[in-house]
């Protein structure tokens, strides 16, 4: 009689989704790793990389409720990505080349399908990103989750050369805001959609609204989040931008004032770029005014770069040698005394 198994966890189970996800892991391997997965700890050689004053940007993140509309829809292989995406885009924003990336997945029951496609995402984010999958931990808590729930969480390291990093102090009034789009809501603002939604609206994830064109809510929902990665890291490592804003919890309000001093001021252009279906489905379902948008969402804008004005041209030329998307949102200004650190207007056609 297998008494631990009697209690609620299955440990065969286990065996079972390592031996699924061994693939899986094997294809994110990068420069500097070493050993493979079933260790105790994951390891990573520094001293292959060639860097002279290395500083270690580590992050760490989760996806929130929005694995409650994963699990709701059954879809399970997406929500990997965007936990990874929301760490390796915070550590991007610090100047650093993500390296790696360790998952946590506490659950009810283990089910090994199920959290293989969970893991599956995860390392497709890591593909993205360029990160080894090195390790990662799978707790069975029968007693603390229903049999069907899971939570989700990881935890990035980067690196970068010490006189690289990107601080507040390099910013300057006159760089120019360039904005790369969202793919959709990312992975923040759940708690607020799921009410205005599911609570107060009675929407069914299946429902296909005019204002979201083809796609049904749910799938509009459960679009990953975009991991910036490869399209701005070589912009830090030639040095040509100033800061790098990721847009998550917080959105524009909090977060594009963390890349510059109390002396500056963010003026961003309302209408210099598309803003989502779905932000505008979720203002007009919601009754949120502008600042509750600005505040909680992306409004499609996932990274917003300070770009001195002398690498203006030179930015834009990378982004388009990458196909990246972006847009011209605004410029730090000198901050009027009084004044917020971030204002958002409408833009004045003359």
């Amino acid at each position: 009689m297998n008494r631990y198994k009697e209690a609620g966890v299955d440990v065969t189970a286990g065996y079972d989704l390592v031996n699924r996800i061994k693939p899986m892991v094997a294809a994110t391997k990068r420069k500097g790793v070493m050993g493979g997965i079933g260790s105790f700890g994951g390891m990573f050689d520094l001293e292959e990389l060639g860097y002279k004053h290395p500083v270690l940007v580590s992050g760490t993140d989760g996806v929130g409720t929005k694995l409650m509309i994963a699990q709701k829809m059954h879809q399970n292989d997406t929500v990997g990505i965007d936990c990874v995406a929301m760490c390796v885009n915070d550590v991007l924003a610090q100047g650093a080349e993500p390296l790696f990336f360790l998952d946590y997945i506490a659950c009810g029951h283990n089910d090994p399908k199920k959290l293989a496609d969970v893991v599956k995402g995860v390392a497709e984010g890591c593909k993205q990103s360029g990160s080894a999958l090195i390790g990662g931990e799978t707790a069975e808590m029968p007693d603390m989750y229903e049999p069907h729930e899971y939570d989700l969480a990881g935890f990035s390291t980067g690196i970068a050369e010490k006189e690289d990093l990107l601080s507040s102090s390099l910013a300057k009034a006159g760089d120019h805001l360039i904005a790369l789009p969202s793919s959709g809501v990312h992975s923040n603002g759940f708690s607020l959609i799921r009410k205005i939604l599911f609570k107060d609206h009675n929407v069914s994830l299946s429902d296909k609204p005019a204002e979201l064109a083809v796609k049904t809510v749910g799938e509009t929902l459960l679009t990953p989040t975009r991991i910036y990665v490869k399209a701005v890291l070589p912009l830090v490592k030639k040095h040509l931008v100033h800061g790098i804003a990721h847009i998550t919890g917080g959105g524009f309000i909090e977060n594009l004032p963390r890349i510059y001093g109390n002396d500056l001021q963010a003026v961003v252009n309302k209408g210099s770029w598309p803003v989502l279906p779905i932000f505008d489905y979720l203002k007009k379902l919601g009754d949120l005014d502008e600042r509750d948008c600005y505040n909680t969402f992306n409004m499609g804008v996932g990274l917003v770069l300070a770009v001195p004005v002398e690498n203006v041209a030179a930015v834009k030329e990378q982004l388009n040698r990458e196909n990246e998307k972006f847009y011209e949102i605004g410029q730090l200004v000198a901050r009027p005394e009084g004044e917020e650190k971030i204002v958002i207007k409408k833009i004045v056609i003359k």
